[in-house]
């Protein structure tokens, strides 16, 4: 039995979202996450605020996984809130792999760094008690995609990334006092930590067009080099 239709026909095919959706929808979803961890952790007690990073403490090794999806309570997850949205989202243009290996950069190495100098200038305000830090919050991640963004394109010379940078830092440049001690409760050596990983994220993943850089330099400069 033959077959009817439309000859020559193929089925249409679905369309492809935009990158900077992508983007958006991912960054997004991740500050959704960390809404509902907190009502969770407001539901409990705040049980879950014991998984931080604990500095020098093998057990507290572990926060370094869990430290940057909690927060102490919501005007301190509202305060991170803003700067993830928009930080995130800029994070995604430079490329859906990068964001992630930076993020993924920034969260290890960031985490590490704070559960290694994470007890430094702490003051214990009650004599003779032991006080143990705990550090949690996304600022730490927020810290990396900063310094990420301000010295990208540097690395890259790419001029729109180098806009950017320049744009992030008159914007949210002041925020970078935060790497500095001096407010009670606030983890400046996480924000620290972030940003350094930042800076070393952003020359990591910048490999590519650093290389290319070198390649074209030693081209002009010697043309009979074979390619």
């Amino acid at each position: 039995m033959g077959m009817t239709g439309y000859p020559g026909t193929t089925p249409s095919q679905p369309r492809k979202r935009p990158a900077w959706m992508i983007g958006a929808l991912t960054v997004f979803s991740f500050v959704v996450l960390l809404w509902v961890i907190e009502l969770f952790d407001s539901l409990s007690n705040h049980r879950l605020d014991d998984n931080g990073i604990r500095p020098l403490e093998s057990d507290g090794l572990v926060g370094i996984l869990f430290a940057p999806l909690l927060h102490s309570n919501w005007d301190h997850l509202i305060a991170n809130t803003v700067p993830a949205l928009v930080l995130g989202f800029l994070m995604t243009l430079a490329g859906m792999s990068r964001f992630i290996f930076a993020t993924a950069i920034v969260w290890i190495l960031g985490g590490l760094g704070t559960w290694l100098i994470g007890n430094v200038g702490m003051h214990c305000p009650y004599v003779g008690v032991r006080c143990e830090a705990n550090h949690i919050g996304a600022s730490g991640l927020i810290f990396g995609w900063l310094a990420f963004l301000i010295v990208f394109g540097f690395f890259t010379r790419k001029a729109w990334e180098i806009i950017v940078g320049v744009i992030v830092m008159l914007v949210y440049g002041s925020v970078l006092l935060g790497v500095l001690p001096g407010t009670p409760g606030v983890s400046w050596q996480g924000h620290l930590s972030g940003a350094v990983a930042g800076v070393i994220a952003a020359y990591l993943l910048s490999g590519p067009e650093r290389k290319a850089r070198e390649k074209r330099k030693s081209v002009t400069s010697n043309p009979y080099l074979p390619s």
